[in-house]
């Protein structure tokens, strides 16, 4: 029967309120405490290596940390398991800048070569043309590899040499103490071999910069601030590892009617005061076309009407929004002496036929000033004025 997991917190020696700098500190410790250069013959320091490892992979991440402290062992949030140290290497070489491993240890002199770094380009978008996914074209700046030295950097004819410093092994060692440290060669930089006479045609880069253009295909639905990851299209490794990735940010334009909203999109529909009493048909656009909404009679200034399946769709699951028709009654500034003849008509209509929501306003403004006029009543005479006041409370014509 295999033995039961630690738990993550208890084997990294932290509180399960520690922050992720703690986090880190105390990976860093195991790490160096327990990295199988500094215990060749113990098994079971490696074995503890490889659970610190595991450790962190979960506790450094914010969403497998919450998993785990729902769940525990048993929940999504389970870690790598990693096999072999290299793959340690591999997922956390670069912590804290890339130097853990390599300054410590020397991590990339055990066989790994670096990957090239990533680049960035920018698209910018219509909204219609996120909607409904697009090929771009993009252009990028990167190094190719020389073809006259083959990326040695070295000119024809004349192979790098070994390194007089490291003899050839990338990497030199140094006492501290009782601790033994083996870094990178500082003269050539953990190649293990220096160039005596240059390549002319890129100067001992090994690589030449050159702009390329890449066709890249966006999904439908992408957002503005969103990326398109482009694998194998970054900078090439400088010791011969795999390239770096291409990343392509996404920029939407804000379009003159539709306003987004996640997945929804929002549109801004005028009615007339005739139009929101009496009920309309109105023609509105959509990204798919034009389409008829009803408004019923009776529609209020902000009222909204969703249209199911007419936003934008999700460019993980494809699911599409709705499209928010939301309505604004428009006041003219100006009328004719017709339409202000009919409008005074209707006024005069209204003061005889008070709308249940205008007639609770009137009511509370005279609760309003009866309350506000009227004094304590202490005598005979204080009942008197009080009386008085009431019948003043007529105001602006309104009772």
């Amino acid at each position: 029967m295999a033995a039961a997991k630690r738990d993550y917190y208890e084997v990294l020696g932290v509180s399960r309120t520690a922050t992720k700098q703690e986090i880190a500190r105390a990976y860093r410790k195991l790490a160096v405490k327990y990295h199988p250069d500094s215990n060749r013959e113990d098994a079971d320091a490696v074995a503890k290596f490889k659970e610190a490892a595991e450790a962190y992979e979960v506790l450094s991440n914010d969403e497998k940390r919450a998993y785990y402290d729902r769940y525990g062992h048993a929940g999504p949030a389970a870690g790598a398991g990693f096999q072999d140290v290299g793959d340690i290497f591999e997922a956390f070489g670069d912590i804290f800048g890339g130097t853990i491993f390599e300054d410590f240890f020397g991590g990339r002199g055990r066989g790994r070569v670096r990957r090239g770094a990533d680049l960035r380009c920018d698209v910018t978008l219509d909204l219609e043309e996120a909607a409904q996914g697009v090929t771009k074209q993009v252009r990028l700046n990167r190094h190719e590899i020389c073809e006259a030295c083959r990326g040695t950097g070295a000119e024809p004819g004349s192979p790098p040499q070994s390194c007089p410093r490291c003899h050839g092994r990338g990497q030199v060692v140094q006492t501290n103490g009782i601790l033994r440290v083996q870094t990178s060669c500082p003269q050539c930089r953990g190649k293990g071999s220096v160039i005596t006479e240059p390549c002319k045609q890129c100067d001992g880069q090994g690589a030449i910069p050159r702009e390329v253009v890449l066709d890249v295909s966006i999904p439908a639905g992408v957002d503005d601030g969103m990326r398109v990851r482009m694998p194998g299209e970054g900078q090439p490794s400088p010791d011969g590892g795999p390239p770096g990735d291409a990343y392509c940010f996404i920029h939407v334009r804000p379009h003159k009617i539709f306003r987004r909203d996640g997945n929804n999109l929002v549109l801004q529909v005028p009615l007339s005061y005739s139009q929101a009493v009496l009920g309309t048909e109105v023609e509105i656009p959509t990204l798919n076309g034009k389409k008829q909404l009803q408004v019923p009679p009776g529609t209020q200034s902000g009222e909204v009407f969703q249209l199911r399946g007419l936003g934008m769709p999700d460019p993980r699951s494809g699911a599409r929004g709705d499209l928010l028709v939301q309505t604004f009654v428009e006041i003219p500034k100006k009328v004719t002496a017709e339409q202000e003849e009919l409008l005074r008509r209707l006024a005069e209509l209204d003061e005889q036929n008070v709308t249940p929501h205008r007639e609770s306003f009137l009511e509370r403004v005279l609760h309003y000033f009866r309350a506000d006029h009227e004094p304590t009543r202490s005598s005979g005479s204080g009942q008197h004025r009080a009386g008085k006041s009431e019948n003043r409370s007529s105001i602006g014509g309104v009772e």
